[in-house]
Formats: C-alpha cells, structure tokens, sequence
C-alpha cells in the first residue's frame, strides 16, 4: 500500500472518529506534524505504532493498510410519523373516524437504516441527517440506536424541531395519505455530509423533492444533490437514492441532473413517469409492463451507472446498465394479510440495497426486494414487522407470485 494511500485512510478515519491531528498525536505520543506528514502521503508511521493506530481509528491493522470501506450510509429525511388509522378518507367537509393512533419512525433514514440493520445485524449501518433537540429527535436516535444503525453523524437542530408526519391509513385498504412539517429536515445541506469521513461502500440518501436544501439548482450540476453525489462517486463509493412523490411539478428538474451521478435510483411507477410522460397503467387501471420499460430506458440515459428499479404494487422492475431488463411479479398476499403500506417503500429499497451490496443478481434482488416489502406490510408502522434475512427468505417460500402480463 502507497504512502498516500495510508494517508488518505488515516486522514478519513480520524475525521470519522472526531479527532484532531493532536488528538491522534497524542494518543501515539508523536507530534501532530508527524501525524499531517502521514496524511499527506510524504511519511509513513512505524510498523511498530500500526496496532495502536489501527485500535485508535477503530479499524484493524488490515483494514487500515488495505483501505477497505464496508456497511451502507443512509442519509436524508429523518421524521416522526403519527399514524392514524381510519375507517375511510372523509370527502372534503366531510368527518371520518380515527380508530387508533400510533407513534413510529419515519423518513428515509430510520426506515431504510432500521430495516437494513435488522435483515443482517452483521452489516454496518450509519446513518446522516438532522433532528430537532425534543422528545421527538431523542425518541428517534434511541430507536435507531436499538437496532445497532450508528447515529453519530447526525446533527441535533438548536432551532427546528424534529420533522413530523401525520399518516392517514384506511385500515381496509392500506392506503394513505401524507401530512407533513418540515422541521429540521429543511435545515439539513449538503454541508452536512462530510465526504471525506464516509467510511462505507454505498452512499444512499433519500428523498429528492423533500430536501429543500439538496433540491436547490446548481448551475454547474444541476443540483447541489448532484454534485454533492459527484463528490462521493469521486471517493470511490457507489451512490443511489430514492425520492418521494409530490404535485410541485419539479420532478424532472430536480431528479434527472442526479442520475448522472447515481449508480443506482429507486422510485414507484407514477413517480418514474413523471419524467417520460408515459403512463404506467392504461384507462382501466391497468399497468402496461410495456410503458414502464419505455420509461425506465428513457431515464437510463441520463447517465445511471449501474441501474435504475422502480417498483409499483404488482411488480418490480430493474433496467440495468447493459440494457438488460428484469421484471419480477410481487408475491400474491392474502387480503387479511396486510395491515398497512407505511414505509413499504422503504422497505422495498431496503431489500435492494442489501442485495446490491451482496451482489445478488437483478432477478434475485427483485425477489429478495419484494418479500422485504411484503414483510413491512405486516404491520400499521414502518419497521416493526421487518425481521432478519432468514425470515424474508421464508416468506418469499410461503407465498406465490402475482401473475401479470408482460
């Protein structure tokens, strides 16, 4: 391993652990001069101070020689959702009824990062955002931290509270409908993010449309989220990331300058279709295998690395890089099945991240995907009905799939 290499580990790593150059000094009883010639790639620390260097930096002594960054970073929206279950959407001035009421995590980054740390408690997950300092922010960081996602990079707001959501489900149907405060989530940049201390092998944030900061035009990439994920794709590290449905009418504006700096994006059918124009389902309701293609090869142009997957009710699609195309029905639940669809989504991506990382193939991913999805609508919240990679392989056993045409 080069000079400048060790360098760039130790640098990286001792970002990540919050010390100084004097701080790790210290530790080594060397000077912080000695510690910035490592750094910078014009010294080299002794064989002798590797095991205490590697102890200090939370490594071992192989893992700082060869460099190796492992586990997934979650990073974007972070909220509390109420949900609130009732027996049907009241037409406008009209009252429905509100059944029961519940408090859970919300957001891109409890969802997914929960969901990843309980399919496999050996991969290591860290996560990025912002919180208010309230019993919301305290209630969210302690149930990440439950499940082993390390919530150290994220930020406690002085001054906004932490982001809510108040999620209207019909308990017959799983349908449901979004209501929500920005709070420090509209505080959350791109500054943020330090990408010289990601310590990891993929780099996912979501959502797109909902992170006004990271939304904003660039007039050299399009959006400060572009050349932010231009930035980490130059450290080496695969990005993706999802986004959220909105009626702002800026789908195009903000997610496409992105795919030229994702390897891989993540989205439902309506929201694919934004971009192309295309409608993914014909006048009865019906999805059309056929259009979503046409619009997934449509997106693929705009420079995705290594693929794009979109995901709709009936089935999940993977358009890959060399043009291959991968259709996967969902599995076919028994109504009395499903409890509601908060954080399904999630869910979804959850199961391709993970299979990426693992190198599943497309078709394999898809599958593993769906069952993940399949497992969240178990439950009224986003993650409680998540288990481990084991039990999403069973269930994907228990049931059949879907038949659709395509």
């Amino acid at each position: 391993m080069g000079e400048l290499k060790i360098g760039t580990t130790i640098a990286r790593l001792r970002k990540l652990r919050g010390l100084t150059q004097s701080d790790l000094a210290e530790e080594l009883f060397v000077s912080d001069k000695a510690v910035s010639k490592w750094e910078r790639g014009v010294g080299y620390p002794d064989i002798t101070q590797l095991q205490v260097l590697a102890k200090t930096l939370g490594t071992t002594v192989d893992g700082l020689l060869a460099g190796e960054r492992t586990g997934i970073t979650i990073a974007g929206n972070i909220i509390k959702d109420t949900v609130k279950i009732v027996n049907v959407y009241p037409e406008k001035g009209m009252m429905g009824i509100i059944d029961s009421l519940s408090q859970a995590v919300g957001g891109c980054v409890p969802n997914t990062g929960i969901d990843l740390a309980k399919l496999d408690k050996k991969l290591k997950v860290d996560v990025i955002g912002r919180v208010g300092n309230d019993e919301s922010g305290r209630f969210i960081l302690s149930e990440m931290q439950k499940y082993g996602v390390d919530v150290s990079k994220v930020i406690t707001d002085q001054k906004a509270c932490t982001s809510f959501c108040d999620v209207m489900t019909i308990e017959s149907t799983g349908e449901r409908t979004f209501f929500s405060h920005e709070g420090a989530n509209g505080e959350f940049c791109p500054q943020d993010v330090d990408v010289e201390a990601l310590n990891c092998e993929m780099f996912h944030i979501g959502y797109l449309l909902l992170m006004r900061q990271f939304d904003e035009p660039d007039e050299e990439y399009g959006t400060a989220l572009a050349r932010l994920l231009k930035r980490v794709q130059e450290a080496g590290i695969r990005t993706s990331f999802d986004v959220v449905s909105n009626t702002t009418g800026k789908f195009s504006a903000t997610v496409l300058p992105a795919l030229k700096y994702t390897d891989n994006a993540f989205m439902n059918e309506v929201e694919a279709s934004e971009v192309s124009g295309i409608p993914p389902r014909d006048e009865n309701g019906n999805l059309v295998v056929e259009n979503v293609r046409k619009t997934m090869e449509i997106m693929m142009k705009e420079g995705v690395g290594e693929r794009l997957i979109v995901h709709a009710p009936e089935a999940g699609f993977c358009y890959a890089a060399d043009g291959t195309f991968t259709v996967v029905p969902s599995l076919d639940l028994p109504k009395d099945y499903i409890k509601g669809s908060v954080g399904a989504g999630d869910a979804y991506c959850a199961g391709c991240l993970y299979g990426i990382y693992k190198g599943m193939s497309d078709k394999e991913m898809l599958e593993f995907a769906s069952a993940c999805a399949a497992m969240n609508l178990a439950a009224k919240d986003s993650i409680s009905s998540m288990k481990d990679k084991e039990s999403v392989y069973a269930l994907m056993k228990k049931f059949g799939r879907k038949n659709i045409n395509y």
